[in-house]
């Protein structure tokens, strides 16, 4: 997808990069896969902030992924490719030849009129979907399963990829985009390809206003605040309170390890990413 600079007319459109857009088919959702979308804007039970920086935005539907691709050996047809505010890639929508519709994770190459399928023994195509124990090596895979029929938990975002390294009895070594070598269980389903829209992170929003529509509020410095409000606040001058960065409430946010040490993956992990 490529990418489109706008011309300087203001402030904001000077700096702005938008996606051309030119692989999206369809402007409105379809209506059956959408429900609403309640957003906690930062709030938990009690109504009290938990996440900073969160509210506003502009209202959402949720459109309804098909992460399991439960619909096996039966074939589908890619009737669109929409924008989904929910995600950074696209989505597919399918129509099964029963009669049924679902929307799915576009992979990079998908096009409107493609067929699609899932099951044991399909073609290698992109957005088909099977085990990684039929996988051929060495293939790019997303949306895939840690447990198997929860459905696809790992590579969903814009751009995302896993290769499949090896086999080794009932497990699949796994490369992730971090480096990290990872195990898991060949029964796990997963989609061929990677996924599209990998020109997403080369966009510039422009101005502050657009984050704010994305329901991203401003994020305030500590060193920028007073003593009272963060360990890193007050002083004179530009002065960083004198300590490590950390949270308002102590956590250094810089190197602490943060991952439970006995954490029952860590038995799955191969290879750290570091």
């Amino acid at each position: 997808m490529a990418l489109k600079n706008r011309k300087p007319s203001t402030a904001g459109m000077r700096f702005r990069v938008d996606l051309s857009r030119e692989v999206v088919t369809k402007q409105e959702p379809e209506r059956s896969l959408t429900i609403s979308l309640h957003r906690s804007v930062g709030r938990n039970n009690q109504g009290r902030v938990t996440s900073w920086q969160r509210g506003g935005g502009h209202k959402r539907k949720y459109r309804v992924i098909d992460f399991k691709r439960d619909k096996r050996n039966i074939p589908a047809t890619v009737n669109a490719i929409e924008y989904d505010p929910n995600r950074s890639a696209n989505i597919a929508l399918l129509f099964y030849a029963d009669g049924e519709k679902r929307y799915i994770i576009a992979p990079e190459g998908l096009k409107v009129g493609d067929k699609v399928i899932a099951g044991d023994d399909v073609e290698i195509h992109p957005g088909n979907a099977m085990p990684l124990g039929k996988v051929p090596l060495g293939m790019a895979v997303h949306n895939i399963e840690i447990f198997p029929g929860k459905g696809g938990q790992v590579a969903r975002s814009a751009g995302a990829g896993v290769q499949l390294m090896a086999k080794e009895g009932d497990f699949a070594l796994l490369k992730m985009p971090s480096g990290e070598i990872r195990k898991f269980r060949v029964e796990c389903y997963a989609t061929l390809g990677t996924v599209g829209n990998s020109d997403h992170f080369n966009i510039s929003l422009g101005k502050a206003g657009r984050s704010r529509w994305r329901g991203k509020r401003p994020h305030v410095r500590g060193v920028a605040m007073n003593p009272i409000d963060h360990p890193m606040g007050g002083g004179e001058g530009k002065s960083s309170g004198g300590r490590h960065p950390c949270s308002p409430w102590g956590q250094l946010s810089k190197g602490l390890k943060t991952r439970k040490k006995r954490k029952l993956s860590n038995a799955l992990i191969v290879k750290r990413r570091k």
